[in-house]
C-alpha cells in the first residue's frame, strides 16, 4: 500500500500544483489528483521542525470527503516524513461514508464538507464517551461549475439560470437565458448534459445551499447530500463527474477546482451582481469564506457562510472542509496521532501549505480558535 501510495501521488501531483482552489486527501482512493505533494518545487513546504509529534505513533485511520483529497494529500505527505513509524491513512470517499465511519467507531476522525446534522451528533454520543462529534473547519476552496461547449471558451451564468440547469428545464445551450448572459458568445443548440454526485455529498449539499440561498424561487429543494432534483446525469465521485464532463460535449457539472485544473475543464464565471462577473479561484473563493461566522456552539466550530454575496472579486459557491473528532471520549491509543496531525494542519505551516498551492486556508481569527480546541481534546 506504501508502494501504490508513493506512486499515486507521484501520478498526479501536476494537477494538485496548478490548481486554484480544491481540496483533496487519499489513501488509495479513486479520486486520486495529486502527485509530489507540497510545494511547487516538489519539495514538502514544511520542515520537520515545524511538525510536532508529541507522541503520536502506530497508525491513524481516517475517511470522508473527496473534497480535501489534495489537501490532506500535502499534509500527509510532510507529516509522515517528520514522524517516522507514523501512517495517517485516510479514505476518500464521500462525507456522508465518512460520518458514517466516525459514528461506528472505525475511524480517529473524519473529513466532511457540511457540518454534522443534530441526529449525527447525537449518534456520535455513543463512541465520543462523555463527549460528543464536533466540527473542526480546517480547508476552504471554490465549488466550480465546469462546462464542455464545443466552441464555447467563456461561459457566464447566475445562480437562477443554473438551478434550472440543474433542474432539468434549461435543456439547451442556446436557451434565451443563457444568451442574455452571454452577449457576443456564439452558443449552439447542443443538448445539456448535467452530471452530479451519484453518492451522499457534502459538495452536493453546499451547492444546494448556495442555489437555495441564491435562488429560492428556482430551486426549492431543501440543501442535502443527496441529489435532489430529477433529471441529469450521476456519477461517482468528484473525479467521476470531472471525467463526465471532460468527455462529454455539452456537459456541465460541479467539482473542486482542483479537478478542473487537472483537467484542464473550462469553468462557469458566476453573475453575483456585483460589477463584474466572478471567477472560481483561491482568491475569490477566500474572499467570501472571509465573511463567515462561527454558528456552532462551546467547541463546536461549525461556520455559517453567506451564499448570496455580492462582494466585489469574491466567488459565492464555495465550502469549507471539516475535520470531525469527538471532543471528549477519543481513544487513547490514537487520540495522540489525532491532535498532532491536526496541530500541524491547523498551524501556519500547515495552512501555508494550502495557500502555496492554491488552496483557501482558514481566516487566521477562526483558525486560532481551531487550533484551542485541538489542544482541548481528550
Amino acid at each position: 500500500m506504501k508502494l501504490q501510495r508513493k506512486n499515486m501521488l507521484r501520478a498526479s501531483a501536476l494537477g494538485a500544483l496548478v490548481v486554484s482552489g480544491a481540496l483533496v486527501l487519499t489513501a488509495c482512493g479513486s479520486d486520486n489528483n495529486t502527485k509530489d505533494g507540497g510545494s511547487a518545487s516538489g519539495k514538502p513546504s514544511a520542515a520537520a521542525g515545524d511538525i510536532k509529534c508529541d507522541g503520536a505513533k502506530g497508525k491513524l485511520l481516517a475517511s470522508g470527503s473527496s473534497a480535501q483529497k489534495n489537501a490532506v494529500d500535502l499534509w500527509v505527505k510532510n507529516y509522515m516524513a517528520a514522524c517516522p513509524g507514523v501512517e495517517v491513512n485516510y479514505k476518500s470517499s464521500s462525507s456522508g461514508e465518512g460520518i458514517v465511519a466516525f459514528n461506528q467507531g472505525t475511524v480517529g476522525f473524519a473529513g466532511s464538507d457540511s457540518a454534522l446534522k443534530p441526529d449525527a451528533v447525537e449518534e456520535s454520543k455513543k463512541v465520543c464517551t462523555g463527549g460528543q462529534g464536533i466540527n473542526l473547519p480546517m480547508v476552504g476552496g471554490p465549488i466550480a461549475i465546469g462546462f464542455n461547449v464545443a466552441g464555447v471558451d467563456k461561459l457566464t451564468l447566475d445562480a437562477p439560470t443554473l438551478a434550472n440547469i440543474f433542474n432539468d428545464k434549461i435543456k439547451k445551450w442556446d436557451d434565451e437565458a443563457i444568451k442574455k448572459l452571454n452577449p457576443g458568445v456564439t452558443l449552439p443548440s447542443t443538448a445539456i448534459q448535467a452530471f452530479h454526485r451519484s453518492e451522499d455529498s457534502g459538495t452536493t449539499e453546499n451547492l444546494g445551499k448556495y442555489l437555495k440561498a441564491a435562488a429560492p424561487e428556482a430551486w426549492t429543494y431543501e440543501p442535502a447530500k443527496k441529489w435532489p432534483a430529477p433529471g441529469g446525469q450521476a456519477a461517482t465521485g468528484s473525479a467521476g463527474v470531472a471525467s463526465q464532463v471532460k468527455a462529454v460535449d455539452g456537459a456541465i457539472g460541479y467539482f473542486e477546482l482542483s479537478y478542473a485544473s487537472a483537467q484542464s475543464i473550462k469553468t462557469v464565471d458566476v453573475n453575483t451582481g456585483a460589477a463584474a462577473p466572478v471567477k472560481a479561484s483561491a482568491e475569490s473563493a477566500s474572499k467570501a469564506i472571509a465573511a463567515a461566522k462561527i454558528a456552532g456552539t462551546g467547541s463546536d466550530l461549525a461556520l455559517k457562510l453567506d451564499y448570496t454575496t455580492k462582494a466585489e472579486g469574491a466567488y459565492p459557491i464555495v465550502l469549507v472542509t471539516y475535520e470531525i473528532v469527538c471532543d471528549k471520549g477519543n481513544k487513547a491509543e490514537t487520540l495522540p496521532t489525532v491532535k498532532s496531525f491536526l496541530n500541524y494542519t491547523a498551524s501556519d505551516a500547515g495552512q501555508k501549505v494550502l495557500s502555496d498551492n492554491g488552496y483557501a486556508p482558514i481566516p487566521a481569527e477562526i483558525n486560532t480558535k481551531v487550533r484551542e480546541v485541538i489542544n482541548s481534546l481528550s
